[in-house]
């Protein structure tokens, strides 16, 4: 049993924010102070999940945030099957995934590091001719790279290799997992082993990139879940056994004595003896202004990129391109930054005489579409999904009349833009944390579903030794 040993009662946790960050905190709470500690999230919307959202398009629960995991990282896969849920696990099919650049699908380079070509065979057909030529005398050509130092990996890259390398490679994988252009991004946050590389002497971007790909193998890369990451979301929200706050956004969070004091919009006011926030940064940072003023003034500086997903369920006579997806490159007269092809990517996702189930993903840090309307939002999708199927060489183009149904969903506080610095300002934001208040979610150690698992047990480890280092005289005890 865990309890308060000044007052007898239950130790009580506000967990502020229901995204995957905030759920797992939640969970992993749960786990470690047993049945009767009292575990409250709060979140603003009426639905648990965050960016693992979900929408209905042709009857279908389809994910309409992120869709997939990456199944080398151990965080996700290992919570999964933690859940119970490791037999509803699929992998994607053997299609691959194009890129279109210069007017033209192109396949997409592989092995590479983010988008960051091994050697200048596999962008002979995709990059300008003297960029070719640049990246193969990149190998002996002087590195200017000072250990510690941090810049952006679109600067990087396009001094190494050439700046079509940057449009055409690099920029349409960056601007999927971050929702940035690869100049936007710092490289010792995104690609931390890489700066490793560089600090520890690589002579050279070609050897460093070589350095740190991973062997050979046929083995899939992501995973998804048949039933989409509601099932993940609901798992935790049972598993954790919190009270959920649904429809309740946090105004602010504030010391209380030795403890917290959580005040929601509605006036309503709750005691805690410790608080996690999971929140974007934005809602972080005002959240906490004025318990933690230094760092709310770090975290509000974490820009973020306003997004929105177009998922079409089309007609079931449409021929979808044989390709997983397609990537933009930098500079392509589309309007989306990527589509994926669902129902070709995810075999669960097809069916016979079932319709092509399509997602177009749009805007970047610096690049919103909040001007666009959703009506705006789906035609634009149904213009650049008929340009690649034109260029698949389809015998016709797709129009309006082949949609059976069409959803939009926007993220108007989507990614957090991870600049360069951005580790250091983490740090230095986090540095004079009162105790008893933690932080977790996408802006501090990565954006990914596994990263943000990994961080929110951090955050719920932290609790638990605060909890510890209060002991009978500090208003709490641990024990079981």
């Amino acid at each position: 049993m865990t309890a308060s040993a000044s007052t007898g009662r239950a130790v009580r946790i506000a967990v502020v924010g229901a995204g995957v960050s905030g759920l797992v905190a939640a969970y992993r709470l749960r786990q470690a102070l047993g049945a009767t500690a009292v575990v409250d999230v709060f979140d603003a919307s009426d639905t648990p999940g965050g960016l693992l959202s979900s929408r209905r398009l042709d009857g279908q629960l389809l994910d309409s945030g992120a869709e997939s995991f990456i199944v080398r990282r151990p965080e996700a896969v290992g919570l999964i099957e933690e859940l119970g849920l490791a037999d509803r696990v699929v992998r994607p099919t053997s299609r691959r995934p194009a890129i279109l650049a210069g007017g033209r699908l192109r396949d997409l380079p592989r092995p590479t590091l983010m988008g960051i070509p091994a050697n200048a065979g596999q962008v002979v057909d995709l990059a300008e001719p003297a960029d070719v030529e640049r990246m193969r005398g990149d190998v002996g050509r002087p590195m200017d790279w000072t250990p510690g130092s941090d810049r952006s990996v679109g600067e990087l890259v396009a001094d190494r290799f050439g700046r079509s390398v940057v449009d055409r490679s690099v920029d349409p994988m960056l601007s999927g997992v971050y929702s940035c252009r690869s100049d936007d991004i710092g490289l010792r946050a995104s690609l931390p082993a890489l700066a490793a590389r560089l600090d520890s002497g690589a002579p050279d971007l070609t050897s460093a990139v070589n350095g740190l790909l991973p062997p050979p193998s046929t083995a899939p890369v992501f995973g998804a879940l048949d039933g989409g990451y509601r099932l993940l979301v609901d798992r935790l929200v049972s598993a954790g056994g919190a009270t959920m706050h649904l429809g309740s956004p946090v105004a602010s969070v504030d010391a209380e004595g030795a403890g917290w004091t959580v005040t929601t919009d509605s006036g309503r006011q709750t005691s805690h003896d410790a608080v996690v926030v999971a929140l974007p940064a934005p809602a972080a940072a005002a959240v906490v202004a004025t318990a933690a003023p230094h760092v709310a003034r770090g975290v509000a500086t974490v820009a973020t990129a306003s997004t929105a997903l177009v998922m079409l369920a089309l007609a079931p006579d449409v021929a979808l391109p044989d390709h997983s997806g397609v990537l933009m490159a930098t500079g392509e007269a589309t309007t989306a930054k990527a589509i994926t092809l669902s129902s070709q990517k995810w075999a669960h996702l097809a069916t016979a005489g079932g319709p092509g189930l399509v997602r177009a993903s749009f805007g970047r840090y610096g690049d919103p579409v909040d001007h666009l309307s959703d009506d705006d939002l789906v035609a634009a999708a149904v213009t650049d999904l008929s340009t690649v199927v034109e260029l698949a060489g389809a015998s016709r183009s797709i129009t309006a009349a082949d949609l059976v149904d069409a959803t939009v969903q926007r993220w108007p506080v989507g990614l957090p833009r991870y600049a360069p610095g951005h580790r250091e300002l983490v740090t230095s934001a986090l540095a004079d944390v009162p105790p008893g208040l933690v932080f977790c979610g996408a802006a501090y150690d990565g954006v990914g579903v596994p990263a943000c698992i990994a961080r929110a047990g951090v955050a719920a480890a932290q609790v638990v030794t605060h909890l510890a280092d209060r002991g009978p005289h500090g208003g709490g005890t641990m024990g079981s």
